[in-house]
């Protein structure tokens, strides 16, 4: 793959299967660690510390995994999902604020 790929794009094209699950697990983790780190009863420290790494470490990952893409895949946007063509054309226009 020898073409330079945005965020835009990463972000716009598919995502391989494993990274899909990365993806999910990673906001499992978030969503497990956000309610440790913020709930309303008494926590030991380290336990209220262990949800905030789990709440880091799962939106790194959730975020990471979601800009992956398919080296040896077809780079082109998939264009069965609703709304492709109107972000295409904003895509080419360069007015990627208003997406």
């Amino acid at each position: 793959m020898n073409q330079k790929l945005t965020i835009l794009d990463r972000v716009t094209l598919p995502t391989p299967r494993f990274f899909r699950k990365v993806r999910t697990i990673g906001a499992a983790l978030a969503a497990v660690g956000g309610i440790i780190a913020t709930a309303p009863v008494a926590l030991p420290a380290a336990l209220v510390t262990l949800g905030g790494y789990l709440l880091l470490a799962g939106s790194v990952a959730a975020a990471v995994s979601s800009v992956a893409v398919d080296p040896n895949g077809d780079l082109r946007r998939v264009a069965d999902e609703p709304g492709a063509a109107d972000r295409q054309r904003v895509v080419e226009r360069g007015d990627a604020a208003s997406l």
